[in-house]
């Protein structure tokens, strides 16, 4: 697909400078960028490649004061990342329309209802009393288990398993190879040493514009729902226990995992790697630096914690400030210690 600089002036709303015919199909970073190529400046740092970019179009900002001449028509807007960001997302909008239909092989049960302007990828299969919304894409290798809904402009990509009773509101994304609804880890020890398996009979709801990572796994609720709400957005590999609650607008980073019947509230940020235990709450708008291990409850908003286990943002760095001049401590307190037994000694002497 060609786009020339006129029509994506109008896409973005930017002020042109250059050539308006000109034409680019692809995007490309200003570093790397060759002719027929689409790029941005948003960082500083990276002004230099403005003047020797090969970049038919460049993005930037309406506050960048040229140093030297450049060969690319130049896309003037309030903020080049946001427009950027814009921009890719149209044309992934644009990308997406041209999937359309049922490809063969699949499995779609009699009894599933199914919306309009769907594409459902070959080896998907679509269980019994499965609801989908409209504009829904499911990608090649896909499982729809039993009585799941799927709201309307949802995104599954390919090999993403959807386990029976969950409800996906709209414009989820969740990406390859992640499981919705895989049992919660429930075994109740026995008097012999063994453990006996607790049947999980609820189910995962993820709330509206989420989106989900691949391979992430969110397990269902022994009874109710392990929830994610709206807006809230789970990197790759993370994992979430049974009837845990993720809040809205709420980002986990990789490799995080959320233990079983934790409360996060809206608008938290929990950093890479990062373990939070179970049967706790995490007030709104906490922030939980990476690999963290919090251990109990973060009761006041807006706390930033970290280490493991995980502390007072703040006073960690006060303690660690603190351990790296230890030598020098250590050496105070011993010429302290001889100045004492001196003194001491011209008392005993006197």
């Amino acid at each position: 697909m060609q786009f020339t600089a006129a029509q994506i002036a109008m896409m973005i709303n930017g002020q042109l400078e250059g050539d308006a015919t000109v034409s680019v199909g692809n995007f490309g970073k200003i570093e790397e960028a060759t002719t027929g190529d689409l790029a941005f400046l948003a960082n500083p740092k990276y002004e230099d490649y403005l003047y020797t970019t090969k970049a038919s179009i460049v993005i930037v900002n309406n506050t960048l004061e040229l140093k030297q001449p450049v060969s690319a028509t130049l896309l003037r807007v309030p903020d080049a990342y946001a427009a950027f960001a814009a921009l890719l997302s149209k044309y992934q909008d644009i990308v997406a329309q041209q999937l359309n239909g049922v490809q063969q092989p699949s499995y779609i049960a009699s009894s599933a209802k199914l919306g309009e302007h769907i594409y459902i990828g070959a080896f998907a299969y679509i269980g019994e009393q499965v609801t989908i919304g409209n504009h829904v894409k499911i990608y090649p290798g896909a499982f729809i288990g039993n009585n799941v809904s799927i709201a309307d402009h949802c995104t599954i990509y390919p090999g993403v398993k959807i386990y029976h009773d969950c409800i996906i509101g709209s414009h989820v994304t969740i990406h390859a190879g992640s499981v919705i609804g895989g049992d919660g880890f429930g075994f109740a020890p026995m008097p012999d040493g063994t453990f006996k398996k607790i049947p999980q009979i609820g189910n995962v709801i993820l709330e509206d514009y989420v989106e989900i990572g691949a391979n992430a796994t969110i397990d269902r609720a022994t009874m109710g729902s392990t929830i994610v709400k709206q807006g809230a957005k789970l990197d790759n590999l993370i994992q979430v226990g049974h009837n845990a609650e993720i809040g809205s607008n709420t980002v986990v980073a990789a490799q995080a995992g959320v233990s079983g019947s934790t409360k996060i509230g809206s608008n938290v940020m929990i950093g890479g790697q990062a373990g939070i235990v179970g049967h706790i709450t995490i007030a709104d708008g906490s922030r939980i630096n990476a690999q963290s291990g919090v251990s109990k409850s973060i009761k006041q908003p807006n706390t930033t914690v970290t280490g493991s286990p995980a502390y007072d943002f703040t006073a960690t760095l006060r303690s660690q400030a603190l351990s790296r001049n230890l030598p020098s401590f250590e050496k105070r307190i011993t010429e302290l210690e001889k100045l004492i037994q001196q003194l001491l000694a011209e008392k005993v002497a006197s």
